[in-house]
């Protein structure tokens, strides 16, 4: 730096000519402040469309389980709970490319995401599999790996892996406590054990029920609870929180869409 120094008081001082392109250093040829202005530009650019991107794909795979699992479980149960490997391998897979290759920054949260994807979804295949006449297990089926996210909710490596499967956790408990308020959870098993005809009447007189002034209290201050917390988290910093912010969003469309299909097409529901 010395003799570039050197030759640009020369230059300047002495001979009262400016130095030319070869002598500049690459600093000079744009000045400090707009260099940091647009690199904090492109930067904050980036990290909006990866926040963006990172909640598109959280809503899909929350949505994914209501028209792919659900009718998958009902036909093999075995094969869907398998395909929890490929899932769970793709994501370490995808993750392990992102510590080998830093500059890949799209896909750093790709791996973690699908793993904890892949927790949800084996929860929901055991459940709906094997013990969806039991519903009062069902909460504790899906947190079978609650000790592991809790762990990884402190790492960096894996807080998205925790935080969708946390969300999605939290968003599986608040509704199994709104059926239980509103009286839903005690159709469960009639509807599950009846007809298919039979059952569709059975669960659209279930959601006739929630219609009656104190249930429906109860479900729309849930859902209003759920919507400003989500709200809240929607423009944290943190994506973890956006995250779960839109995984808990989708949780409330998705009940909210189910709500509908029980009370108008009940043969639509994924319970029958």
């Amino acid at each position: 730096m010395r003799p570039l120094r050197l030759i640009t008081f020369l230059h300047n001082q002495v001979l009262g000519v400016r130095p030319n392109l070869a002598t500049r250093t690459p600093a000079q040829s744009l000045p400090a402040p707009q260099v940091l202005a647009l690199t904090a530009a492109e930067l904050g650019h980036w990290q909006l469309q990866h926040r963006d991107g990172l909640a598109t794909a959280a809503a899909l795979l929350v949505a994914l389980p209501v028209f792919l699992q659900a009718p998958w479980v009902r036909i093999h149960p075995f094969s869907a709970a398998l395909a929890t490997l490929p899932l769970l391998l793709l994501g370490l897979a995808l993750e392990r490319l992102a510590l080998q290759r830093p500059r890949s920054l799209g896909w750093s949260d790709a791996g973690p995401l699908l793993v904890g994807f892949s927790g949800s979804w084996l929860g929901g295949c055991l459940f709906w599999g094997w013990f969806r006449l039991h519903p009062l297990w069902h909460l504790p089926i899906e947190a079978f790996a609650l000790p592991l996210a809790l762990g990884g909710l402190w790492t960096r490596r894996w807080r998205m892996a925790a935080s969708f499967y946390l969300a999605s956790l939290l968003g599986t408990a608040c509704t199994d406590g709104v059926m239980a308020l509103t009286g839903v959870m005690g159709h469960w098993i009639a509807v599950l054990e009846a007809a298919p005809a039979d059952a569709a009447l059975r669960l659209q007189q279930a959601a006739q029920g929630v219609l009656e002034p104190l249930p429906l209290a109860a479900v729309s201050l849930a859902g209003t609870a759920l919507a400003a917390l989500c709200r809240r988290y929607w423009s944290h910093p943190d994506p973890a929180w956006r995250l779960a912010a839109s995984a808990l969003a989708t949780t409330l469309a998705v009940d909210g869409l189910f709500l509908a299909a029980a009370l108008w097409a009940p043969h639509l529901s994924g319970l029958i």
